[in-house]
């Protein structure tokens, strides 16, 4: 569905759309209503569990046009949720890489129950670190930092909600987001493990941003 998806041939993927709608609700009033119920998504047997289940989001949108936070909600698409190494690789395998992917488009990867947005309750006190990219990196700059956020390298607890990058014309973004943006012990050590898990060089300008100071 990406890579349609990036094709940038709007009609056909709102027919896609239509089509795929009609059959899910065809699949659904088909389903016995017990089942309707999103089943939890476990490891699989003799799989490596992860300590927290994940789910990748996609966005894209037109840039130049001012985004509400509803119309946000609205364009960014659940790909799936994960809870072992190998659930992760089976998508991650599929999915178009960060510089593959053109106009303005974002990944993210969130704590499953997260939703990646600044208003979301596991978000809203908290902040993020971002670091600016120039064209090239952002593939193997995003694949280490989600690699590090799944390991438990960041070594704070539950502070880490999600990670995105986001592909722009001139460059590209990577940001780690955490929960409490006053914990400064918490975004140093943040700040530091990024630095070595993405091998900065030590001239690498990186901010931190509260959500707050995002949504004003």
């Amino acid at each position: 569905r990406l890579k349609d998806d990036d094709s940038g041939d709007h009609d056909q993927n709102e027919e896609n759309n239509t089509q795929k709608d009609g059959e899910k609700e065809k699949n659904d009033r088909e389903k016995p209503q017990s089942t309707t119920k999103r089943k939890a998504v476990v490891p699989g047997p003799a799989e490596h569990p992860l300590q927290y289940n994940y789910t990748f989001w996609y966005s894209r949108r037109t840039p130049g046009r001012p985004t509400s936070s509803q119309s946000y909600e609205q364009n960014i698409k659940q790909i799936g949720t994960f809870a072992s190494v190998e659930q992760f690789w089976r998508f991650y395998s599929h999915m178009v890489r960060p510089g593959d992917l053109t106009g303005h488009s974002d990944f993210h990867l969130f704590k499953e129950g997260i939703k990646p947005m600044w208003e979301d309750d596991a978000n809203k006190n908290g902040g993020k670190w971002i670091i600016r990219l120039r064209k090239g990196l952002a593939s193997r700059c995003w694949e280490n930092l989600i690699l590090a956020m799944l390991g438990e390298q960041f070594m704070v607890g539950e502070e880490i909600c999600g990670a995105v990058v986001s592909v722009r014309f001139q460059e590209d973004i990577i940001s780690i987001w955490n929960k409490t943006a006053s914990d400064q012990a918490t975004t140093a050590r943040i700040r530091d493990t990024l630095r070595r898990v993405l091998n900065l060089p030590p001239n690498t300008i990186m901010e931190y941003k509260t959500h707050t100071d995002s949504i004003k």
